[in-house]
């Protein structure tokens, strides 16, 4: 017994020794060393990248839509916008087209059939010839045929809406190559930050530019220039290039005539009719209004569904005074005129970036 309590007690004092008792301390120390380097990296990298936190895209989660809770906080429709950065490139698009000429109907007529565009050509093959009129003739009222009147008007505002899609395809599909990086270069940067000032994000939140930037279906955009042009018959089409009837309270445009001199909104004029599609698209896309159209939008693309114009255009009761009967209006038009028959058109292409859209 006694043996063995000596021979411990030498055990513990051999483990007691200098040379254990310096080794103690080092591991300790080393263990304290790795733990604050694990726990303080975050907040170093946090502080040293701190400006560039929103373009680094470490999750895609974070780009999900936010559609669960409403996207109540997800929006900055409560925010006062500037309505320069929002229209700055339909600016300048109307003051590229000042000297614009007015072909007459006849012309335009032979202009189709020299080109081969015919809506039943479309309609068979999906292609559009990418013919763009920059204003609307005088002479579409006098056409007595409704049937043709309707076609007239459809062959000449469908390029148009065709190629404005294809501008907001080739912007998101440079947004998507942007999300799938992990940092972006510095000229990404710019454009992001050209994209947030044009669709109304100060918070430059990429989850809201993603469902922001997004087209407007075919036969939804040719429902609601036929209805608030008659067609293309309309003084504000006709004087304005105003296909949608866009109200404004400061900037150029027209006065209705049953409206007060000194008070009460205008219409939108433009010098084209180009510049009148893309602010009839930037004003779906970014007004508070529209937050129900932008979500439902969304929803489809999550589902993997088509942006079907007769669902989306329960969403645009706030586009009209007339609320729920605009949006029966609407669907009545889609409907009739077989307008969903343009949806999947593709404009021919102009240019080489445009070929890979097709």
């Amino acid at each position: 017994m006694k043996k063995r309590f000596y021979n411990n007690k030498i055990n513990i004092i051999k483990f007691f020794d200098q040379k254990n008792l310096g080794s103690i301390p080092r591991i300790f120390l080393s263990s304290l060393l790795v733990i604050f380097f694990f726990y303080s990296m975050p907040i170093f990298l946090n502080f040293a990248f701190k400006d560039s936190l929103e373009y680094q895209n470490n999750s895609k989660a974070i780009l999900a839509y936010t559609l669960n809770n409403g996207g109540s906080n997800k929006d900055d429709d409560n925010k006062v916008l500037n309505e320069k950065d929002l229209l700055v490139d339909i600016f300048s698009l109307n003051d590229l087209e000042t000297d614009t000429v007015r072909l007459d109907a006849s012309t335009i007529k032979q202009l189709f059939e020299d080109t081969n565009y015919t809506l039943k050509d479309v309609r068979e093959k999906k292609l559009v010839k990418p013919v763009a009129l920059t204003l609307l003739p005088n002479e579409i009222k006098m056409i007595e045929n409704t049937k043709k009147r309707k076609e007239f008007f459809i062959q000449i505002v469908l390029p148009l809406i065709l190629k404005e899609n294809n501008n907001i395809k080739i912007d998101r599909k440079r947004l998507f190559s942007i999300i799938n990086k992990n940092n972006n270069t510095n000229l990404e940067k710019k454009w992001l930050n050209k994209k947030y000032k044009q669709y109304g994000i100060p918070s430059k939140d990429l989850s809201i530019l993603k469902i922001r930037m997004d087209e407007v279906p075919v036969s939804l955009a040719l429902a609601q220039a036929a209805k608030e042009t008659g067609w293309g018959t309309s003084r504000f089409a006709q004087e304005g290039n105003a296909l949608f009837g866009q109200w404004t309270w400061s900037g150029e445009g027209l006065k209705p005539k049953d409206a007060d001199k000194d008070q009460g909104h205008k219409v939108m004029k433009f010098n084209v009719l180009q510049a009148s599609v893309r602010a009839y698209q930037r004003n779906l896309n970014t007004h508070k209004s529209y937050k129900d159209f932008r979500k439902a939008r969304a929803e489809l693309r999550d589902q993997d569904l088509p942006l079907d114009s007769l669902v989306l255009s329960e969403y645009l009761n706030n586009y009209a005074e007339t609320g729920n009967q605009y949006v029966e209006v609407l669907k009545k038009i889609i409907k009739q005129n077989n307008l969903k028959d343009f949806d999947d058109a593709k404009l021919l292409p102009s240019s080489i970036e445009l070929q890979s859209l097709i």
